[in-house]
């Protein structure tokens, strides 16, 4: 196992899981370990709160929500939680790092994909999704439906985690742009829907929660506090030795916000896993003012930096309900047609 800076390999994960660096109140699922990243779930417990916070520098997460929370969740049956609302989660596993292990927090694509905003917290921490080298502590999860009302229980995966050693280098940069050709070229989020199961796999009518958007001549005005997905108009390729991060444009390039789920495994677009062709795609929120898109315009940017070792499994290699996408809607919904 090499010593360079870099993202952890699955094998690497599956050795901190065997050593009790992570560990969780019930076994970890193989499927939870995907080629550069863990699934956490959430845990018994969640609290309704009044405002979302950061804990303390040193303090811890738990006497915060006792400042704001509202009510208690017992998650086990499952529990609706509904749109405009924030809640804060257990989530079941934990930490006991090494010295020079650091991590950070995406949320699942499925997620990212129904305007489900989540942020992971941890003791001591001021920042969201960053955990700390060496971090020893428990894990918690800020969720706040943006669209639609959700439905969860103790177990449900919203998040992921990948942890990496040292600094890794930034290996190369892609620009993202935006594909408005199609005869649907996205969809916008329905008001006022129902509730979406977050652990229901082709469980709901599309039609039910979404409009078909054809955008004409190639453009696309983003109405303020809407919500779509559309797809890249570029290929994404993430080599096999690499992980790749979908971070934000300059603000001044446009007044609109990109990527929810920001983290691609390796594996994922390449030919040898199969997935030759697929896109990017990208969650989108308009900020105050209305926004003209036009195809093919910057609305990303990928970052590309190294993992420590080949992983022993690459992403969709096994299956995968977003390998060789184009424009696609999440997994909860059944496909349009």
């Amino acid at each position: 196992m090499s010593d360079s800076p870099g993202i952890l390999p699955c094998q690497s994960l599956d050795a901190l899981i065997a050593s009790g660096a992570i560990g969780a109140s019930l076994p970890i699922g193989a499927d939870q370990v995907q080629p550069a990243s863990l699934d956490l779930r959430l845990g018994p417990r969640a609290w309704r709160v009044r405002a979302s916070f950061l804990p303390r520098l040193g303090g811890r997460v738990r006497d915060r929500i006792a400042d704001v929370a509202m009510h208690e969740l017992d998650l086990t049956a499952g529990a609706v939680l509904e749109r405009g609302c924030v809640y804060i989660a257990e989530i079941q596993e934990h930490l006991a790092l090494p010295a020079a292990v650091a991590g950070r927090a995406n949320p699942k694509s499925s997620t990212g994909r129904v305007d489900l905003f989540v942020r992971l917290l941890t003791d001591g921490q001021p920042a969201f999704d960053d955990i700390a080298p060496g971090y020893h502590g428990p894990l918690y999860l800020e969720i706040a439906p943006q669209t639609f009302s959700v439905l969860v229980r103790a177990g449900s995966r919203l998040n992921q985690m990948r942890l990496k050693r040292g600094a890794p280098a930034v290996l190369a940069v892609q620009d993202i742009g935006v594909d408005l050709t199609g005869a649907v070229s996205g969809y916008r989020a329905r008001r006022h829907a129902g509730v979406i199961d977050m652990d229901h796999v082709d469980g709901h009518d599309p039609r039910d929660f979404w409009e078909a958007l054809a955008p004409r001549r190639g453009e696309l005005v983003l109405d303020p506090g809407e919500f779509y997905i559309l797809a890249s108009k570029d290929v994404i390729d993430i080599p096999v030795l690499q992980a790749a991060e979908m971070t934000p444009i300059d603000p001044a390039v446009g007044e609109f916000r990109v990527h929810y789920a920001g983290f691609f495994d390796p594996g994922f677009g390449s030919v040898e896993a199969g997935g030759e062709g697929s896109r990017g795609v990208l969650e989108v929120r308009s900020h105050e003012t209305p926004f003209l898109l036009e195809d093919g315009q910057t609305v990303a940017r990928l970052v590309y930096q190294p993992l420590t070792d080949r992983p022993a499994k690459l992403y969709g290699a096994g299956g995968s309900h977003y390998q060789r996408q184009g424009l696609r809607l999440s997994k909860h919904f059944k496909v349009w047609g």
